[in-house]
């Protein structure tokens, strides 16, 4: 009893040291907007998939995340702690006169949805700006791919 006793504690305590695990991208939706009267842009990811909205009217434009992408949002991603996410502190006030977009990041993970305050598209907070620097490297792409696309279609 006392071996069968001492081998489930040591099982248990065992996996209580691993720490926390890390957050799994795959179940992860994550939207990242940007607005004001004349511009809207609203990027979501998931799945290794990108899916990017320039207008309010338009059709959102949908790509297949490239691996070496995707495998340094997946870094990112588990750097972000999402229950700070929504006390970070925007480091500029352009949005309150229209000097640039109001910026928002929304994680949904395991059920839970992670939402910032809102900041000025472009200047994120410090601890989000990689992450939100790279969801905005794919609208980039996505606008560059379509040029590229109309220019050879003529």
């Amino acid at each position: 009893m006392k071996l069968l006793s001492l081998l489930f504690l040591t099982i248990f305590l065992g996996k209580g040291c691993e720490g926390n695990p890390k957050q799994n991208i795959e179940t992860a939706k994550i939207i990242y907007t940007a607005h004001t009267r004349g511009y809207h842009q609203e990027i979501i990811i998931e799945n290794k998939l990108v899916s990017v909205k320039k207008d309010r009217k338009e059709e959102a434009v949908q790509t297949k995340i490239k691996d070496a992408d995707w495998k340094e949002l997946v870094r990112l991603f588990q750097e972000t702690d999402l229950e700070e996410l929504k006390e970070l502190k925007s480091p500029t006030e352009k949005r309150f006169y229209d000097g640039a977009a109001i910026a928002n990041l929304t994680i949904i993970y395991e059920g839970k949805i992670y939402e910032s305050q809102s900041f000025d598209h472009g200047f994120p907070p410090v601890e989000i700006k990689k992450i939100v620097t790279k969801i905005n490297s794919f609208a980039k792409q996505n606008n560059e791919d379509q040029r590229y696309t109309r220019r050879n279609s003529r």
